[in-house]
């Protein structure tokens, strides 16, 4: 399994790799106050602007829209209570973020209480992970994996494309209709039903594919162990899709084997030699962001 992805044959990870105890620079935002960022939104005018979806979202549509999907997987689960796993969290995701082509856009991560074990990005950069994830993750590397993953999700803008693509013009239009009636409640309603609908259903499977291919290439950038996420989908792999803490899961992505398979046929032997870090243990790292 420890193999390179050829995709990605001519990177120079020396020089972005760099120890994960460098990771710790940035200030936290408030994520409980995610709700209060949503009360400046003209959700109406974003989605006129988006001339009934005939054009691709500029980035700060690509935001706004996001942060209504973020206001809908936390209207279904809240955040966990907990400031320190919080910060740490988007501390380490923020990391990953600026390894990538969009580092300026408004990253926030978090940590939903949920004992299920799943995580979830939407446009503009907000990415979530259960409290159920994180309690099986068995290094730092593999979260780092994880939320790199979901970072690819954004920087290919993945959610938008499947809100175009599965919903189309037919679903943006009546959204759009919805808004220009001056009704923005509807607008928004309409916009939380396609949310709804695509995290219930998942993205097409090659999407996940170059999620995880980027989520590899992500992490070490950041100097983490690119196995992190290849460790995952085996422990991924080990698990009953029946059972309710992991069904979800496996309804919205392709089966951990053909992911496997799929970073096997890619990777070769060329991750072997970086200078991967696994990082620190979960109590570490919380101890250090309580002091």
């Amino acid at each position: 399994m420890r193999h390179i992805v050829k995709a990605i044959v001519g990177l120079t990870f020396a020089a972005t790799a760099v120890t994960a105890s460098a990771q710790l620079p940035f200030s936290l935002p408030g994520l409980g106050k995610i709700g209060d960022k949503l009360g400046g939104i003209n959700i109406g005018n974003t989605v006129s602007n988006l001339t009934k979806a005939s054009r691709e979202p500029d980035e700060s549509e690509e935001v706004h829209i996001g942060q209504e999907f973020a206001a809908t997987l936390l209207g279904a689960k809240p955040l966990v209570a907990d400031p320190a796993l919080q910060r740490y969290v988007n501390t380490l995701g923020r990391w990953l973020a600026l390894q990538t082509e969009r580092p300026d856009l408004p990253w926030t991560f978090g940590v939903l209480d949920d004992a299920g074990f799943n995580a979830f990005a939407t446009p503009g950069g907000y990415i979530f992970v259960t409290r159920g994830l994180l309690a099986r993750m068995r290094s730092e590397a593999e979260l780092a994996g994880v939320l790199a993953h979901e970072i690819g999700h954004v920087l290919k803008k993945h959610h938008l494309r499947a809100v175009q693509k599965n919903a189309g013009m037919a679903l943006l239009g009546d959204f759009v209709i919805a808004a220009n009636k001056g009704g923005n409640t509807e607008a928004r309603n309409a916009l939380m039903n396609v949310g709804r609908k695509l995290y219930a259903s998942g993205l097409d499977k090659e999407d996940e594919f170059e999620a995880d291919r980027l989520g590899v290439v992500i992490a070490a950038r950041a100097g983490y162990d690119a196995f992190g996420l290849p460790s995952v989908l085996q422990t991924l792999q080990a698990q009953n899709p029946g059972d309710g803490e992991f069904s979800l899961l496996f309804k919205t992505h392709p089966a951990p084997s053909a992911r496997i398979d799929m970073l096997d046929r890619l990777m070769q032997d060329r991750f072997d030699s970086l200078p991967a870090s696994q990082g620190q243990p979960l109590t570490v790292r919380l101890g250090e962001f309580r002091k």
